[in-house]
């Protein structure tokens, strides 16, 4: 019995304010489509969920509760994230903070001017996950006003959840990549890996270095997605939640691991360890590409066109 030719086949879609594409192989467009589809709704499932945008979604119920100083109980899913975020807090020495999110309310990058410090301070008052009581399945906000935001988990969450749904249909080739946050399950059809570009943060349009990929993730962090310049000096979103300014040091950092929450979590770390964040991705022992605002780079995968 001779195995079924296998097609290339690619879904684009927008989700959690990225461009974002599904490719993969398989042996007819209707089985390509159904797989792609499953995946895609649950990207879509847990945007509708975590979205910090949305009046309806749950993150925008557990804010409500922290708003007045109460308590939530959580169901399995949301208390996986929390872990995670109480795990990312302690191996970054509470540099990666979920509560910190409230800082974008100073920093609002559509202005083009700095804000004040009295209102950073304001606002620093209310971060601080260790404020927070997380004893599963119940979320105790016992400090009114604050807010939690799963923003730099629960789209690399996503990316592997559309990872895994399409290899338990039987994709064994393909890519899901949510906003240039992407796993490869396992390599193009013919063997040969994909090829991942990763952007250059001081132009869009350029591609810095092209990584070889046939299985893992890729996730990368950087001062350039949202940001203001003022007097020639460049503030992006990458904020730390101990000081509520926005990091200086490294421009941008780019992590390969298994799983893309890993990858994710490593390198916005990196970014918020600032001048130490190198050495630390050093220490990891994981794939990784930093450049610094001065456009020096470093890691494991500065030679170009790098496989792993």
């Amino acid at each position: 019995m001779t195995a079924k030719r296998l097609s290339y086949y690619r879904y684009a879609f927008k989700a959690m304010g990225s461009p974002c594409d599904i490719q993969l192989y398989a042996d007819s467009p209707s089985r390509a489509k159904q797989i792609a589809d499953a995946a895609i709704t649950d990207v879509y499932r847990l945007e509708a969920l975590y979205s910090r945008y949305r009046s309806d979604s749950f993150l925008a119920a557990i804010n409500r509760v922290a708003a007045t100083g109460g308590r939530i109980t959580v169901d399995d899913e949301t208390a996986g994230l929390l872990n995670y975020a109480a795990t990312c807090y302690e191996q970054s020495d509470g540099l990666f903070d979920i509560t910190s999110g409230i800082l974008r309310r100073a920093w609002r990058f559509d202005r083009g001017k700095l804000p004040d410090q009295a209102q950073i301070q304001t606002l620093l008052d209310k971060v601080g996950w260790h404020k927070l009581c997380w004893a599963p399945p119940v979320l105790v906000f016992s400090s009114p006003g604050m807010e939690i935001d799963f923003g730099g988990i629960v789209k690399e969450y996503a990316v592997d959840r559309a990872a895994a749904l399409c290899g338990a249909a039987g994709i064994r080739h393909g890519v899901i990549n949510l906003g240039g946050d992407i796993k490869v399950i396992g390599p193009r059809a013919d063997g040969s890996p994909w090829r991942v570009g990763i952007r250059d943060p001081r132009n869009k349009e350029a591609v810095m270095r092209t990584i070889l990929l046939r299985e893992g993730a890729l996730a990368s962090s950087g001062d350039y997605e949202r940001c203001i310049s003022v007097d020639g000096v460049r503030y992006g979103h990458v904020l730390n939640p101990k000081t509520g300014w926005p990091v200086r040091y490294l421009a941008a950092v780019s992590v390969v691991g298994d799983f893309c929450v890993v990858a994710g979590s490593a390198s916005t770390i990196a970014m918020l360890k600032e001048s130490s964040g190198p050495d630390w991705l050093e220490s990891l022992g994981l794939p990784h590409l930093w450049v610094n605002v001065q456009g020096e780079t470093g890691g494991s995968l500065s030679g170009r066109n790098h496989q792993p």
